[in-house]
């Protein structure tokens, strides 16, 4: 009894591998129908999470610093105030750094369009 198990357990493991390389095998030769390119598909995918990342950081950004700004102007604890100032410059420092990236992107990918460099 335990033989028999035994032997179809490899049965059922060279079914399985058998089928997974069919599987990938079909998944390599297929090729891309609907996009033009594999990269212009990955470019508008990144455009599309730094648009809502730039949009989510600037919620949070302002949320943050209006909380800052409250506790600087309303807390009598010297600590509480320099604390506050500092956060307010980071935060402000991040959000400039997280928007002045798309332009970079911008103005630098038609430079390095088709991955050579042409100065």
């Amino acid at each position: 009894m335990n033989r028999q198990l035994r032997l179809s357990d490899g049965k059922i493991k060279t079914a399985y591998w058998s089928l997974v390389g069919v599987v990938a095998a079909l998944l390599v030769s297929t090729q891309a129908v609907f996009a033009a390119d594999m990269w212009d598909r990955f470019s508008m995918i990144m455009k599309d999470i730094y648009g809502e990342l730039v949009a989510i950081s600037t919620i949070v950004a302002v949320t943050v610093a209006a909380i800052a700004l409250l506790v600087r102007m309303i807390s009598r604890n010297q600590r509480a105030v320099d604390e506050a100032t500092s956060w307010l410059k980071r935060i402000v420092i991040t959000w400039i750094v997280l928007n002045s990236l798309g332009f970079i992107v911008a103005y630098l990918q038609p430079l390095i369009s088709g991955g050579n460099y042409n100065p």
